[in-house]
């Protein structure tokens, strides 16, 4: 619940002081000058070409998060159906998308995303997909083994021999019954996509300038002169990044304690 909350209070963060304050990301300050150092009018200062850092960090908060989300959800809306006609159905569906997920998983993933991204273009739309699309596999393997223990249970036995349909049984009887591990990892699954951007970003083949982002923002540390000098341009996003990938995992693990009985059981008994 607390990794929730501060969840909840980064969102409405990122997503309503830039209009609230009036937060500018891509105008520089000429009179506060290049590099200046925190005050007043810059809380966190400003970057090599006189932007205001915390407008920067805003809306570059605002981009993580949407990849992050966004790629978790597609990721969900691939591997689910995958997952759920691999195990149900048996048979060419089970061989041909457990050995494309295969395929899929035998590629290093940031030398995979590298190169997909290069020859998409470095976009908000397209790191979500790429993202999104490359991260099915462990979705579709997590409902797959599920959907394989429950398909021979009794109530969809009885349903099969009702006449029911099999898209009727898949989606009645097998997905309440899978779909639980599923939640418990798409925070997860955000957090790696936000992971994934950021070193993306740093390596400078994600989101570039003058969009910011939270990984494009931890960029100036490769620089030396600012990594020991001036420790405020990238240590707010690199603070946020850690901070947003913990709460989501903190979120996870609520959400499988909050789905399993047996986590109950045990504290009753205790």
């Amino acid at each position: 619940m607390a990794c929730l909350l501060i969840l909840s209070l980064e969102l409405l963060a990122v997503f309503l002081l830039p209009p609230m304050l009036g937060l500018a990301p891509n105008v520089s300050d000429l009179e506060a000058g290049f590099w200046a150092p925190p005050s007043a009018e810059h809380p966190l200062g400003t970057d090599d070409v006189g932007r205001d850092l915390l407008a920067r960090l805003l809306s570059g908060g605002q981009v993580s998060l949407l990849i992050g989300l966004s790629s978790a959800a597609i990721s969900v809306a691939v591997g689910v159906p995958l997952g759920l006609l691999a195990g149900y159905r048996r048979g060419a569906w089970e061989f041909w998308i457990m050995r494309l997920a295969d395929i899929f998983q035998t590629f290093p993933s940031i030398v995979l995303v590298l190169c997909l991204v290069t020859l998409t273009g470095a976009s908000v739309l397209n790191l979500v997909l790429v993202l999104g699309l490359l991260g099915w596999t462990g979705i579709a393997r997590l409902v797959y083994g599920n959907t394989l223990a429950v398909r021979d249970r009794e109530y969809v036995v009885a349903a099969r021999a009702l006449g029911a349909r099999t898209g009727t049984i898949l989606r009645r009887n097998v997905l309440p019954n899978v779909i639980s591990p599923v939640w418990c990892s798409i925070p997860l699954r955000a957090g790696r996509a936000i992971l994934s951007e950021s070193s993306l970003s740093f390596l400078g083949f994600g989101i570039r300038a003058p969009q910011a982002s939270w990984g494009s923002m931890i960029q100036y540390a490769s620089n030396l002169t600012v990594l020991t000098g001036r420790p405020w341009v990238w240590l707010p996003p690199g603070l946020c990044i850690i901070l947003t990938v913990l709460c989501l995992a903190g979120i996870g693990d609520g959400l499988r304690d909050a789905l399993d009985p047996r986590y109950y059981a045990g504290r009753v008994a205790r």
